[in-house]
């Protein structure tokens, strides 16, 4: 499960079915994702860490802290805008 990709999602209020537009895919296969039940492609790593403006190893959960940037709500706007 990644946890990670999950709170940053509803940190920012996004909806899986949000996240998975963005990524060109059906909310099933992203909710796939953050249970864990399917293994996440280093295209999709790469998507979400620049989509939420943070380090892959962030989102792998490899740093404890992202020391590059801190999600704020409001550093999604232009994120939504995208979708």
């Amino acid at each position: 499960m990644n946890n990670r990709i999950r709170d940053l999602r509803e940190d920012a209020d996004f909806t899986q079915a949000q996240i998975a537009s963005y990524l060109n895919m059906s909310q099933t296969g992203y909710s796939k994702y953050e249970t864990g039940e399917n293994d996440i492609p280093t295209a999709v790593w790469k998507a979400l860490a620049d989509f939420y403006q943070v380090s892959v190893d962030y989102l792998m959960r490899r740093m404890f802290e992202n020391r590059t940037h801190q999600l704020q709500k409001n550093d999604c706007k232009d994120a939504k805008k995208m979708l």
